[in-house]
């Protein structure tokens, strides 16, 4: 409801109901935002790993409702009186980066006291820090290579042109790498891009951008080929896929593809190398495709329990550690439908080896392998009896006996981790690489998903 300051009634009681009528709908978004908070939480736990289009679009109504509700708080007359008991419900608010470049501007005082006309004296100040966006802009460079001829033997010398992304063409580096972080890091189509600079006088057609695209992409591929065998070079890798949709031509519908991900992470065990992610499109889910792209990879794999791995692990030239992740959202799964005490167990057990993952992050790995064998390798044996004996005691067609069941089956792997100080108990390496990806999972061309190959 939106009062009128204007014609407020003059009755005392009146006023009163106004309060608490106004006191009650506040209460009611407010307790409003939190619940959708806690259901947006909810819905990301799910969608952590999930290729469901409808839990996306779930979800991003969800944070439009949200937004929608926190702005009408927000609109509400007599907001400032409140800010001091809404800041507790807020979060912390974090210092501006002293990175940034800052303007002062100096608001003078007036010359005399406005009281009595007496002369002033300095006693201090006060700064306020307030955060401004300047918009982006365009600008053109003009290289300009003035000739000259020899009066001797009239040649003509020169400064060479530059180089250029696109020889002859309009777009300079930092154009054209701004319109590729905004495509894929932003997900910001190429036909909304058109339409935000022709908002700043610049008028640039789809298809032209989409020329750059793929011409950068020609450029790049050197770069992501050397960066391909880095990360190949790695003696641990972290990997996993995700679907994404492509357009399947003359059809006019969408097809199932894959980007794989392969990720090396050396933080955790204190590495000098820097974390770097490649990726790979294929059509389907072939186990060929994984097989094809480690070729040359001889190490530990963190995977989950895609089947097509096993041909690349029976090999012999690449361990498996499997992802505690994995193992546990399928007790999570269950303790959040049925309330199960079982699987509210097996979470805690779990939980104690994250406490300890936790504690020993970023040392090196014979410190990491040194502590697993005392404290994490004790409760790995405890835990295998404990789920042993209780799935002994369930219905095998139980979704929690098959939690049990999944978790026993990979055992070898899963404890792998206790074994070498370099290994990760879980896979949310790989998981966190490709989350962009499905986050601004989007409808793409097959000529334009073939960039990622």
């Amino acid at each position: 409801m939106t009062i009128d300051l204007a014609c407020l009634p003059e009755d005392v009681e009146a006023l009163k109901a106004l309060v608490r009528q106004q006191a009650a709908e506040l209460a009611s978004k407010s307790l409003k935002i939190e619940q959708l908070q806690a259901q947006l939480h909810k819905l990301r736990r799910m969608q952590f790993g999930r290729s469901s289009e409808k839990l996306d679009r779930e979800i991003e109504q969800l944070e439009l409702l949200l937004e929608d509700l926190q702005a009408q708080e927000a609109r509400q007359p007599g907001k400032e009186e409140h800010a001091q008991s809404d800041e507790a419900r807020k979060p912390a608010r974090r210092p501006l980066p002293e990175t940034l470049p800052y303007e002062e501007i100096v608001h003078q005082a007036a010359c005399a006291c406005p009281h009595c006309g007496g002369e002033l004296r300095r006693l201090g100040e006060d700064v306020t820090k307030v955060l401004e966006y300047v918009p982006a802009s365009f600008k053109v460079i003009r290289h300009v290579r003035p000739k000259f001829s020899c009066r001797v033997c009239e040649a003509i010398t020169q400064a060479p042109m530059p180089s250029l992304p696109i020889e002859r063409g309009k777009p300079g580096p930092g154009l054209i790498a701004h319109v590729l972080v905004s495509k894929y890091a932003d997900h910001l189509p190429l036909y909304r891009q058109s339409e935000i600079y022709e908002r700043e006088g610049i008028e640039l057609e789809r298809s032209t951008m989409a020329d750059w695209v793929g011409r950068a992409a020609a450029l790049l591929e050197p770069l992501v080929e050397a960066l391909r065998k880095d990360v190949m070079a790695s003696e641990v890798l972290h990997g996993d896929d995700t679907p994404v949709p492509v357009l399947d031509p003359g059809r006019g519908k969408t097809k199932t593809g894959r980007i794989w991900t392969y990720v090396r992470d050396e933080r955790p065990y204190g590495g000098s190398s820097c974390p770097a992610a490649v990726y790979f499109y294929s059509p389907d889910r072939k186990g060929e495709h994984p097989a094809n792209h480690l070729k040359t990879f001889k190490g530990c794999l963190h995977a989950d329990g895609y089947a097509g791995f096993q041909a690349i692990f029976d090999k012999g030239d690449i361990t498996e550690s499997a992802c505690w992740a994995h193992a546990r959202r399928k007790f999570f799964e269950e303790y959040e439908k049925n309330s199960s005490p079982i699987a509210k167990q097996a979470l805690e057990r779990i939980a104690v080896l994250y406490g300890i993952e936790n504690q020993i992050k970023g040392k090196p790995p014979d410190e990491r392998r040194r502590l697993r064998q005392d404290r994490s390798a004790p409760l790995l044996r405890e835990l295998n009896i404990w789920l042993s004996a209780t799935n002994a005691k369930l219905s095998q067609k139980s979704d929690l006996a098959k939690a049990i069941r999944y978790t026993l089956s990979r055992w070898n792997a899963l404890t792998r981790f206790a074994d070498d100080g370099r290994f990760d108990i879980d896979n949310n390496a790989a998981e966190r690489s490709i989350r962009p990806l499905a986050l601004g999972r989007k409808k793409l061309s097959l000529r334009r998903i073939r960039q990622w190959r």
